[in-house]
This record gives structure tokens, sequence and C-alpha cells, in this order.
């Protein structure tokens, strides 16, 4: 019987592919983060044009 629960939890972790979740996930959180440093960038810019004129 508990050579029957090894093979079982070895055949799920087989069949989840968490890690590839996990992959889109900090692939996403990287692109919100780009963008946001873009859209960060691109209002202190505007601010700083706002009062040299």
């Amino acid at each position: 019987m508990k050579k029957l629960s090894y093979l079982s939890v070895i055949l799920l972790l087989l069949c989840l592919s968490s890690c590839s979740v996990i992959a889109g996930i900090f692939k996403a959180g990287a692109v919100v983060g780009i963008i946001s440093v873009i859209v960060v960038i691109a209002i202190i810019i505007w601010v700083i044009s706002l009062f040299r004129k």
C-alpha cells in the first residue's frame, strides 16, 4: 500500500506543471513592472516639462 501511495504522488507531481504556471506569473509580473517603470518615467518627464515652460 505504501508503494502505491508513493507511485500516485510521483505520478501526480509529473502530471502537474506548476513550474510553468509559476514561470508565467513571473513573466507577467516582469512585464507589468517594466510598463510601470516606463509610465513613472514618462510622468516625471511630463512634470519637469511643465515646470520648464
